[in-house]
């Protein structure tokens, strides 16, 4: 079968999702000539400042996604948390890249642990939970310690508790009931890992697969604050091509056109265990739009359109640092930026976002170095000098 023709400028890309991600998206699309149309809740969204036209809408506005998809010659997302309606929706009346299967399957814990399964990735020991007394059972079964997720919504954290006992069966059950009875908990062994990594790779129409450098990541709370390429020890060489190679596997067993990023865990034994899945451009993979050949950003733009991939060689050593709200709710305003800046070698990104709170993704900034660990140094020297007034 003949493949499509490509998406060319000036035709308009739609955005479901109109946070960071779709504003890195449209200033990428947008360099290469197209038009940019987004759906999202919020008028002021971070895109609307690159966005030709905002609908507003919310992630389950199935209205928004059909007049999102009319004006559109194709529809992507920046987000997973996308009801499966209007994912169905837009693709009824366009191609949405990457598929509705790719966004159901991995908005949903349960239903992509059972498609890791079917691929087969090693995951953690885990059990479907619908009650109190399945979560306790469960818990008997796996051990100590615990982590209670629910099957759909939550991210950066959220919508999950840590059990390290059985007197957190009681108040982690209460925490997340509603989600339980709403689509289920998925309740998994903690491990105890050597690091977290993640591999962003592209795919094509063509069904080319091209993976990024492999990432070494740090979350607090649940919160990405750290990646670091090429991914420095413990992780080798033979340990970075497996990841890449597991990567390249899922994308195609997906069958993703588009970004897919994978999370992974590094066991102390060398093996590596599939924590998440996301299809789409990820936080791990910013470090890509200074310190790659071609950025994460664009590489999904060229894959969505049918565009060749490009070149996602890496320009040497580097760090991404994401930039986080402090306190209450109030205008953001960042000092220190100049001091920050007066290392030649650091580039700030700000997402456009008026408020700030605690604990809010307002902006990343990345370091190119001659090994990863002084690109980190020199990131967090910069960091220092930045707050929120």
């Amino acid at each position: 079968m003949d493949r499509p023709a490509p998406i060319l400028p000036p035709a308009t890309i739609g955005i479901i999702g109109g946070g960071q991600l779709g504003r890195m998206l449209a200033m990428a699309a947008r360099a290469m000539g197209y038009r940019i149309a987004i759906v999202d809740p919020d008028p002021d969204c971070p895109s609307a400042s690159v966005a030709d036209e905002v609908i507003v809408g919310g992630y389950d506005d199935v209205e928004a996604a059909v007049r999102l998809a009319e004006r559109s010659a194709v529809v992507t997302y920046e987000l997973e948390h996308v009801a499966a309606a209007v994912g169905r929706a837009a693709a009824e009346l366009r191609p949405l890249r990457p598929s509705p299967r790719a966004l159901e399957v991995t908005q949903d814990r349960l239903a992509e642990r059972r498609f890791l399964a079917e691929a087969g990735a090693a995951v953690a020991p885990g059990r479907e939970v619908r009650s109190r007394a399945q979560l306790a059972a469960a818990a008997s079964e796996l051990g100590w310690p615990l982590r209670l997720k629910a099957a759909i919504g939550g991210y950066d954290g959220r919508s999950q508790v840590r059990l390290a006992a059985p007197e957190d069966l009681d108040p982690g059950w209460r925490a997340l009931e509603r989600s339980a009875e709403a689509a289920g908990l998925l309740l998994e062994r903690e491990l105890e890992f050597a690091c977290e990594l993640s591999v962003v790779v592209a795919r094509g129409l063509d069904g080319r697969t091209v993976p990024f450098e492999v990432g070494r990541n740090r979350h607090d709370a649940g919160i990405l604050f750290e990646t670091v390429v090429p991914a420095p020890a413990p992780v080798t060489a033979e340990v970075a091509e497996r990841a890449q190679v597991l990567a390249v596997h899922l994308a195609e067993a997906l069958d993703i056109v588009g970004m897919l990023t994978v999370e992974l865990f590094l066991l102390p034994d060398g093996s590596l265990v599939v924590n998440e899945l996301a299809p789409r451009v990820h936080n791990s993979g910013h470090w890509t739009i200074e310190g790659a050949a071609t950025s994460q950003f664009e590489q999904h733009i060229r894959a969505i359109c049918g565009l060749p991939l490009g070149d996602p060689a890496i320009h040497g050593p580097a760090a991404m640092l994401n930039l986080l709200g402090t306190g209450e709710r109030r205008e953001a305003r960042l000092t220190g930026v100049a001091e920050a800046l007066a290392d030649p070698a650091v580039h700030l990104h700000l997402y456009d976002k008026r408020q700030v709170f605690e604990r809010r993704k307002m902006g990343h900034l990345t370091v190119l170095a001659a090994t990863p660990e002084e690109a980190l140094e020199r990131a967090n020297r910069a960091r220092d000098q930045l707050s929120w007034s």
